[in-house]
């Protein structure tokens, strides 16, 4: 049984009320910090615990706070990123919506790290359920005096609000969710200046993802030396992960990293193997931005190591065999499963939600789901296939912000890997045509 530093003590039945929270030890880290640490030092142990970003960047948090521009005299502002808008993915939810007031102590603590007497939370419109929740529990803080002025007694005053997106996946990416949060219309802006520099209203601002902030609770209170010694190498502490697709058990897991890909997967503490003891196809290991990986790479690196639940292991032999850990989305799907299918549907989604500012992104995610439509309903012709491989690589490092790359990429690697589906979809249009279809390996496997 993996350790549990977030997780711990989330099924108890009154850890969403601060009473609850306090009787299991909550906000136990107040006093230490506001009383007894500068904000530097705390900026420290972060820095100590590896803690790297848990939205899908997979940057190092402490480092990414001293970026933050000290030099001048304009206000500071921490934004926590709840628009968990990334497909497959779900941890945060489960964070806000059964421990709130983790949330909030973390950001207390990452707020005093930085400097900042305002914080926000900026949520996505579909979490309008769970925006009640925290305003609850914010509320409830307020009350207990540990959020507003002179918090315990130390001097440190800290404003904390909820703000409501639209539903817009865009607002995910930190500068589309400043301009959001600015009341303008979520479009990424051209960096630099990078948020630490000039963010919200031009100030210094820091964001960073529900996990991450929350986090920095069990970081603070065991030490970061301490919580660096969980997980392997530069992947150090827990992960939550969302997994979900062809499994027994579905649901959020919070592991060490360092879990073997193949445990993860047929466990019984974890997914408890692939639903009606059917065989694996595929996995799709950090959301639907990430490469799809199918099973003759998906335990093993090429060295023939056992593939690992951390940031190194899963991109090993970049994206020619590896994927990503990215935001931790882990779908899985069985033999039965059409990548074609999937592929198209994760096409469509990025279509609908690209912003336009990019005309590689606006026009290129618009080709690639009709192109995969025709694929995928047996109107498809073999040079279609290629057709889609070129479009990818012209989207890919050519937008503003990296939703050009989270659509290029599943594309790229569902060829690459699957081609043989692709050409099989153009073979024999009379099968695919019925919505209950499924591949039969008549032709040679095929790479990119």
């Amino acid at each position: 049984m993996g350790r549990k530093l977030l997780l711990e003590n989330i099924e108890k039945p009154d850890i969403n009320t601060i009473d609850g929270y306090l009787k299991y030890g909550g906000y136990r880290s107040l006093d230490k910090v506001l009383k007894g640490m500068s904000p530097d030092e705390v900026t420290e142990e972060v820095k100590t615990s590896g803690l790297r970003g848990r939205g899908g960047a997979g940057f190092s948090t402490g480092l990414k706070w001293t970026f933050i521009d000290k030099s001048t005299d304009k206000p500071r502002y921490l934004l926590c990123n709840a628009d968990e808008s990334e497909p497959g993915t779900f941890k945060d939810r489960l964070l806000m919506e059964k421990n709130p007031h983790l949330l909030i102590e973390g950001m207390i603590l990452s707020s005093y790290a930085l400097g900042c007497n305002t914080a926000y939370i900026y949520i996505r419109g579909e979490y309008m359920f769970i925006l009640r929740i925290l305003e609850r529990a914010i509320q409830e803080a307020y009350a207990k005096g540990f959020l507003g002025q002179n918090i315990n007694g130390s001097g440190y005053n800290l404003d904390l609000y909820v703000h409501p997106g639209a539903g817009a996946y865009i607002c995910g990416e930190e500068t589309a969710l400043i301009e959001s949060l600015e009341g303008k219309r979520g479009n990424p802006r051209i960096k630099p200046p990078f948020p630490a520099v000039s963010g919200l209203w031009d100030c210094p601002t820091i964001v960073n993802n529900v996990e991450s902030i929350a986090a920095v609770v069990p970081i603070i209170i065991m030490g970061g030396a301490e919580y660096a010694k969980i997980g392997i190498g530069r992947s150090t502490g827990t992960k939550l992960i969302s997994a979900s697709g062809n499994i027994n058990n579905p649901g959020v897991y919070e592991i060490e990293m360092g879990v073997p890909v193949e445990e993860f997967i047929y466990s019984d503490e974890y997914c408890g193997g692939i639903k009606g003891g059917l065989d694996i196809k595929a996995c799709v290991p950090g959301g639907s931005s990430v490469p799809i990986l199918p099973k003759s790479l998906l335990f093993k690196e090429s060295n023939g190591s056992p593939r690992l639940m951390t940031y190194e292991s899963l991109s090993e032999g970049g994206f020619q065999t590896g994927s990503m850990l990215g935001s931790g989305g882990f779908i899985v799907y069985d033999e039965q499963q059409c990548i074609v299918r999937n592929t198209w549907n994760f096409a469509r989604f990025y279509h609908h939600e690209s912003c336009g500012q990019c005309s590689p992104c606006r026009e290129g995610t618009g080709w690639m789901e009709r192109v995969l439509h025709n694929i995928e309903y047996g109107h498809g012709k073999e040079e279609d296939i290629d057709l889609l491989w070129d479009i990818q690589r012209r989207i890919e490092g050519n937008t503003i912000c990296p939703l050009g790359d989270a659509a290029a990429w599943p594309v790229a690697a569902a060829i690459r890997h699957f081609r043989h589906e692709f050409e099989y979809h153009v073979r024999y249009p009379h099968r695919v045509k019925d919505a209950d279809h499924v591949y039969q390996p008549e032709m040679k496997y095929h790479t990119v």
